[in-house]
């Protein structure tokens, strides 16, 4: 991604949520005048959201801290009555049943990718926040909801939204070209990325004809669903696999942005610490930690534009494979308003709480967010994982149906998928593998840009 294109995208790192708080305002005023204008009874799901909090004393406690804890200030609070935008859980339920049927429409701000995470965006980052989303009771009960959210985001009701309306329609002139923009060149092309491109309008959608599977003659151009549309398949040749025989290259797992990379981890550290060191025991949830101890971590996150399959790193035998279950919107303390540093009066801008709190603690969720976790076992690197992490409404990480233990997986193909929108990944490598990283000139940050998927990320170092 060029350095004039970060400067102007209006997009927080990752492209969830806007970096304007304004915009986030003006998006959650529409679904809250329209949570007040449906008739519409609570949803089942949320009726019983809404009888755990009011039943639980401590739940209880902490959805209404969680709200009175924002400050009522700009950026914070727009309300003409000086409260937050979303007041008392009741009406976060509300907003919730809207949200709940209908799927989000393309929006320049980005913010409609994640609609519950931008109703309870400010929230995660209070005191109370933080303990209602590691409350187990809390994250079982939004799992229920992500699901409901997700059955309704599979079923043909939800494509609607895969049209070519200019403006807000996924297949209008300004969602194709946000999300060519995303593209890398195809490896060994000799092409410029598209970033690096200024491509018309009529270019864009040629180029996102070209690159994915797709029938622009047909009803949504294909997609039976806003789920079918995310998971959408590269054509035939757009993703070659780096050296699909040699055990000594890594492959790229996902289509995703170099995030971090650290050597010699430790079995347990203080992972909710501002500089979120990983806890392999935490991450791993206790499976073969010490094969690991010691040895690399290398994460990556997706954008919500993105391709969301995962392709196996390297060729072996799968020794593990499960889904952890875990939180859905925790996001790291010292990323919120009670953290000492993050004080109203702050005179440096830079101490005040992190809008960009959920991709900011992508260090820290790996040890506590929904995830899962495959161990293969290859003749050339021995133990190698692979940690694909739910964020946020991301909570859907779904195994293809022939990835088995005892069975082989081949460097390179499908092993499985997100549902719905952007996340994170880690792939962790025991002590004795010695890697030089290839992240194609960039160096992991928040600012990186994605390395295509199945592209040689790593190889073992002679």
């Amino acid at each position: 991604m060029s350095s004039s294109r970060r400067q102007v995208a209006p997009y927080r790192v990752g492209e969830w949520l806007p970096s304007d708080h304004a915009i986030l305002v003006g998006w959650l005023e529409e679904q809250v005048a329209k949570s007040k204008e449906s008739e519409e009874p609570l949803a089942p799901v949320l009726q019983e959201f809404q009888h755990l909090i009011e039943s639980n004393a401590e739940i209880y406690m902490l959805f209404n801290q969680m709200f009175t804890q924002v400050p009522s200030k700009p950026p914070y609070n727009r309300d003409p009555g000086g409260k937050p935008q979303i007041r008392d859980y009741h009406q976060m339920l509300a907003v919730m049943n809207v949200i709940l049927t209908h799927t989000p429409t393309y929006n320049d701000t980005g913010v409609v990718g994640f609609p519950i995470n931008a109703i309870l965006d400010w929230s995660m980052g209070t005191e109370g926040g933080y303990a209602a989303f590691l409350h187990p009771e809390v994250n079982a009960m939004l799992k229920k909801v992500l699901n409901q959210f997700g059955s309704f985001l599979k079923s043909p009701e939800s494509a609607y939204a895969i049209n070519e309306d200019p403006d807000e329609g996924w297949l209008g002139s300004s969602a194709l070209q946000a999300m060519v923009a995303m593209l890398p060149a195809v490896p060994g092309s000799g092409e410029l990325n598209y970033w690096d491109r200024q491509l018309s309008d009529a270019e864009a959608k040629q180029a996102f004809i070209d690159t994915f599977e797709c029938d622009p003659q047909s009803a949504h151009w294909g997609f039976t669903s806003w789920d079918d549309f995310f998971l959408r398949k590269f054509r035939e040749g757009q993703r070659p696999i780096a050296s699909p025989d040699d055990d000594r290259v890594v492959a790229n797992a996902c289509e995703s942005a170099p995030y971090n990379l650290v050597r010699g981890v430790e079995e347990m550290d203080n992972f909710w610490v501002k500089g979120q060191p990983y806890s392999l025991r935490h991450m791993l949830d206790g499976s073969h930690v010490d094969e690991f101890v010691g040895g690399t971590v290398y994460q990556a996150f997706l954008s919500a534009k993105s391709y969301h399959a995962w392709h196996s790193p390297v060729s072996g035998v799968v020794r593990e494979k499960r889904v952890i279950d875990g939180t859905y919107y925790s996001e790291i303390p010292s990323e919120g308003f009670y953290n000492p540093l993050h004080t109203e009066d702050a005179g440096d801008s830079t101490q005040v709480p992190d809008p960009a709190g959920p991709n900011d603690s992508q260090g820290y969720i790996s040890e506590v967010a929904t995830r899962a976790l495959l161990i293969i076992d290859n003749p050339e690197l021995g133990p190698v994982g692979f940690l694909p992490i739910g964020m946020a409404e991301v909570s859907s990480c779904e195994f293809a149906e022939d990835v088995q233990v005892g069975q082989p997986v081949v460097k390179g193909h499908p092993i499985g998928a997100f549902h719905f929108g952007g996340s994170s990944h880690c792939l962790i490598f025991g002590p004795d593998v010695q890697l030089d990283f290839d992240l194609h000139g960039q160096a992991p940050s928040l600012n990186s840009y994605n390395i295509p998927v199945r592209d040689q990320i790593a190889v073992v170092r002679s």
